[in-house]
């Protein structure tokens, strides 16, 4: 609130003029800060933060001593990251002279472009992407509520017939190209994702592609 202190007038001596009085305006802030405190406390309560996105990543323990025998891969993908690269399998890897007498696994190369990874992952994880149409009708019109929703996409994307990744990256690779293929990854529904490290074979025939 504003009010004006008085100062008295002036010109009361003999023969003066007679002088309005001077008034000086003061302007209390106390009821503006009241005001700002309201504003900010109402903002505070009402803001919306936004949540973290991050994905899962699944690490596998550390062996003294590498098994010689790999596990078999069912309905897999492996992404070979190198500088400004990506290659890639699907199925298991047969390296030259394999003791099953398998051909020689051929790398293939792919990008971030409109018909690369994205294109790729769509298509190898159609399983998952199809039924979580059917699962996102139902979550929408509140048939299901939204744990049972999680649980069932978990359940999806672990099953057996959707698509398992695993990424393995070279001393050249870029940090910048593994958060691309981790978002790519999260977009196609991928629910099984492992970095693992780089076997020399790998290595060698991604030096004999490039």
């Amino acid at each position: 609130m504003a009010e004006i202190a008085d100062n008295g007038g002036g010109g009361h001596e003999k023969g003066g003029k007679k002088r309005p009085k001077k008034g000086s305006t003061r302007i209390d802030m106390t009821p503006m800060v009241d005001l700002g405190f309201l504003l900010l406390t109402f903002f505070v309560m009402t803001t919306t933060f936004s949540k973290p996105k991050v994905m899962s990543l699944v690490y596998p323990p550390k062996m003294d001593v590498p098994p010689t025998d790999l596990p078999k891969v069912n309905n897999g993908i492996t992404f070979l990251l190198t500088k400004d690269k990506i290659f890639y399998y699907t199925g298991e890897f047969y390296g030259p002279g394999n003791k099953d007498g398998k051909p020689v696994t051929q790398l293939q190369e792919t990008t971030f472009g409109p018909q690369g990874v994205r294109t790729l992952l769509a298509k190898l994880n159609s399983y998952v992407i199809s039924n979580k149409k059917g699962l996102d009708s139902k979550f929408q019109a509140k048939s299901i509520d939204e744990k049972k929703y999680k649980d069932i996409l978990n359940k999806l994307q672990t099953d057996k017939e959707a698509l398992k990744v695993l990424i393995k990256t070279d001393d050249k690779a870029t940090c910048e190209n593994f958060v691309n293929l981790v978002d790519e990854l999260e977009i196609a529904q991928v629910g099984v994702v492992a970095p693992v490290d780089l076997t020399v074979a790998e290595l060698d025939l991604m030096k004999a592609k490039k």
